[in-house]
């Protein structure tokens, strides 16, 4: 297993495909972020601007800033499901700043959207685990070949982070099988 210090290798291509499945999770609970605050498009720009970078845009400073902006979003969001509906979509662009590191770390940002993205679901239906189970189970049945190539890369999931590192945890286990 490689060391925190260690670099992995990591190419564009895997960026992409990891940005982009990152935007589709995000985008699966976009609506949750937007029926509390429908003028607010921070959470969508992200989301849009993740699918231009893994559609083969460049990789520049306004995706970064999206990335920036929907995780205030998050901190402004009318309730706790609409902010992880934000924090879900700041993950998606961000995914295209993954670092080649072989860092714990890295692992919450190939799986942080997923992850936001089923505890959003989750809090919208008061806790009920059973939904969260079945975002859970779309993100690992739609995870492209680089998520669990670069996560074989990786350390695990790091402990810790409330009920979403749980769900990064599960999420990465199972990517791992």
């Amino acid at each position: 297993m490689p060391t925190e210090s260690d670099q992995i290798e990591l190419n564009e291509h895997e960026l992409r495909e990891i940005a982009g499945y990152a935007a589709d999770c995000a985008r699966r609970v976009l609506s949750i972020f937007e029926q509390t605050l429908p003028a607010d498009t921070r959470p969508r720009d992200a989301i849009d601007a993740a699918c231009v970078f893994a559609g083969g845009g460049r990789r520049d400073g306004a995706l970064r800033q999206s990335a920036w902006a929907a995780y205030k979003a998050a901190q402004e969001a009318a309730s706790p499901a609409a902010a992880d509906a934000a924090r879900a979509a700041s993950h998606a662009a961000a995914a295209a700043y993954l670092h080649p590191l072989a860092s714990a770390h890295q692992v919450k940002h190939i799986l942080g959207a997923a992850a936001h993205a089923a505890r959003a679901e989750e809090l919208t239906s008061d806790e009920d685990q059973p939904v969260a189970a079945g975002t859970l189970e779309w993100a690992l049945h739609h995870a492209p070949p680089a998520v669990t190539a670069v996560l074989g890369r990786l350390p695990t999931a790091p402990p810790g982070g409330g009920r979403v590192g749980e769900l990064i945890r599960h999420l990465d286990t199972a990517l791992r099988v």
